[in-house]
């Protein structure tokens, strides 16, 4: 009998290894990249050529319709002026912000006719409508889900005067309720993040909801990729949803039918498409991972090995996050779970088996207050600028900012200036090697406005600074997915968390003191010693900023 039941587990080991191999096999063969002919005709051959190509293609046929249009004598041209003069009222007549609407102006009424062309192809745009309205019918379906406790509300309001203004604002206008009852732990680089994020990992037992801007193959990506294939095959629910920026060139175009074959539901946000469309401008952003509704995790990292230091890319990377344990961790299943819907064409699934979690039962003892939020790039309310905003004209000591990125409307300049005028110390932490040049002679532009106000700006000279981090007044902290440009204000979808009067915040301001004792203060002199053509082609670029 004992020889027996040694044989079976004998057996049942083997046949667990055999499973475990040929899962590590497929993983393998996951991370590979379709490689195709190498070189020059990998170039040439491989599907980012062909989607770049053929976009150009109808680029050149707008631009030939231009020259047709423009060919056809002096009658018709002045009728197509008079257009574009009648579709320049109608823009400033628009509920649009002032830096779009400027650069519009100036491509109509310098090229009228491809401008004209160019403007009324992007109104007429049904991918951004369609999206949008199936995102806020989602949103009231689930409107349920969502409500706001009211109990939490009035502790705000003793707590603060200002802070349930704000709350009110992001729950009406965006629908993301305050929270009580929620832990939150912070991570000033990408490995501790890594090494809690398996921690994490390792423990679910229900489901596991991941989304991404960036994956791409590597140690970060195979390590995680083994536990959700191995959590899958154990039972766990596994969804993994990423941007479609990434089939450019990191992942395979049908790299989620490879995932899907290990298990795990997968599913890539808004394709990249060989057709002109406005749709392909408003990207997914966000980093979310929730963990059986128990803990979820956001911030600027992404899951490629640049991230963990595990590979150089712009000298050394810093990079934050964010996990929060408790009741806020509703919101950020809640904001995948309809991400996944509306990105499947389909209505929304009934939510209440991932909401109804354990800490539901046994809360979870955390203080201060924690507000999880998205912004939208399609409804027309800056929830993210609005939140930075809010921070900027209420802080009373300092305002503390890492972003990668500083493209700035005149809105955001003037919340920075007025803030510095009135002696609040704001300091602006930006790179020293930036990871797109064009961005940071632009960037530069905004230096001396900035600093004649009284606002400090660091470049952290070891490297490239990727966190998304706002600390003020030892009481408030943001951090999430959305940087200081247009993209990521205006045109992405985003996500980050609010803390107030939160236990970690002290530990998020300690981090921005200790990164920037490695960063070097910036004055006019800096901004004036860069090369002529650098200087000349930063101020060119502003007339293109809302794009960039």
């Amino acid at each position: 009998m004992i020889k027996e039941k040694k044989e079976t587990l004998k057996e049942t080991k083997e046949a667990l290894k055999e499973k475990k191999e040929i899962l590590k096999k497929k993983i393998d063969e996951s991370q590979a990249i379709e490689k195709g002919k190498k070189g020059l005709f990998g170039v040439i051959y491989g599907r980012t050529a062909v989607i770049i190509i053929l976009l150009l293609l109808q680029i050149l046929m707008l631009f030939l319709a231009y020259q047709y249009l423009q060919d056809k004598g002096m009658f018709l041209n002045a009728i197509l002026r008079v257009f574009a003069v009648v579709l320049v009222i109608h823009i400033i007549n628009c509920r649009e912000n002032p830096a779009f609407m400027i650069s519009w102006i100036i491509l109509i009424l310098g090229w009228p006719v491809f401008g004209t062309l160019l403007y009324v192809f992007v109104a007429l745009q049904p991918g951004t409508k369609w999206i949008n309205k199936h995102l806020q019918n989602m949103h009231i379906e689930t409107r349920h889900y969502w409500m706001q406790n009211e109990k939490v509300t009035e502790n705000l309001s003793k707590e603060s005067p200002e802070m349930p203004h704000l709350s009110k604002y992001v729950y009406q206008r965006g629908g993301f309720p305050t929270y009580q009852n929620t832990s939150a732990k912070y991570f000033p680089d990408g490995q501790a993040k890594f090494e809690e994020l398996l921690v994490q990992l390792e423990k679910a037992q229900k489901f596991i909801f991941m989304e991404y801007f960036i994956v791409a193959k590597g140690y970060m990506w195979k390590t995680i990729l083994e536990v959700l294939v191995r959590k899958a095959a154990e039972g766990v629910e596994v969804r993994f949803m990423y941007d479609g920026t990434c089939s450019f060139s990191m992942l395979p175009y049908n790299y989620p039918k490879k995932i899907e074959e290990l298990g795990i539901q997968c599913h890539m946000f808004a394709p990249v498409v060989p057709a002109l469309s406005t749709h392909q401008n408003n990207r997914d952003h966000r980093k979310i991972v929730v963990i059986d509704g128990r803990v979820a995790f956001t911030g600027g990292i992404n899951l490629a090995d640049e991230y963990i230091g595990k590979k150089e890319r712009f000298g050394i990377w810093k990079d934050t996050a964010v996990m929060i344990e408790g009741d806020a961790v509703r919101s950020f299943t809640l904001m995948f779970l309809e991400m996944w819907n509306v990105e499947k064409h389909r209505r929304a699934e009934i939510f209440d088996p991932y909401l109804d979690v354990e800490q539901i039962k046994f809360p979870v003892k955390g203080d201060g207050f924690v507000m999880p939020y998205g912004d939208s790039p399609l409804d027309n309310e800056q929830v993210g600028e609005s939140v930075y905003m809010d921070i900027l004209y209420t802080a009373k000591d300092y305002v503390h900012i890492m972003t990668p990125y500083l493209i700035l409307g005149h809105e955001m300049i003037t919340a920075l200036t007025y803030a510095a005028k009135r002696g609040v110390e704001v300091i602006i932490m930006m790179p020293h090697i930036p990871d797109k040049k064009y961005a940071f002679m632009l960037a530069k532009t905004y230096y001396c406005e900035l600093m004649d106000a009284g606002v400090q700006i660091y470049e952290y000279t070891p490297g490239f600074v990727h966190a998304k981090v706002f600390t003020s007044d030892d009481r408030k902290a943001v951090v999430g997915t959305i940087n200081l440009d247009y993209r990521s204000l205006y045109l992405h979808f985003e996500c980050a968390v609010y803390l107030y009067r939160n236990s970690v915040i002290p530990s998020i301001e300690a981090d921005f003191q200790e990164t920037l004792k490695e960063c070097r203060k910036m004055s006019r002199e800096d901004v004036k010693s860069q090369p002529l053509g650098s200087r000349i082609a930063g101020k060119a670029l502003r007339l293109l900023a809302p794009l960039m």
